[in-house]
């Protein structure tokens, strides 16, 4: 099993919530989240006054998958989170040792 998690622009979120729904992940957890990258936040004006945003609001997917569904979640969510522009995002990757449904006490890919 495998977790991935990416961190995307908002606007996306639909689109790759759709991506993930046509190869049948079962679940997903979202985070609105705020932060920087590269781009180091952005200027804004409001009401003739220029102030800076340090910290551009993103949100923060999490999904747990079987080891086969790894390559293509994540080329699902490239491809949906994908603008072209500075700032569209990471995805991290990480090895899950195991997993327990609560309800039922399954473990493994079962409790996926």
């Amino acid at each position: 099993m495998h977790k991935i998690e990416a961190v995307i622009k908002p606007f996306r979120l639909d689109d790759v919530k759709d991506a993930l729904d046509a190869l049948g992940v079962g679940g997903l957890t979202v985070i609105e989240v705020r932060g920087f990258g590269r781009q180091r936040g952005k200027s804004e004006v409001y009401r003739g006054a220029e102030y800076v945003v340090d910290f551009v609001p993103k949100v923060k997917l999490e999904v747990v998958v079987e080891d086969g569904l790894v390559e293509r979640c994540v080329e699902a969510i490239q491809g949906a989170a994908r603008s072209g522009r500075i700032g569209d995002g990471k995805i991290f990757i990480s090895e899950i040792k195991d997993a327990v449904r609560i309800r039922t006490g399954e473990r493994g890919d079962a409790a996926l």
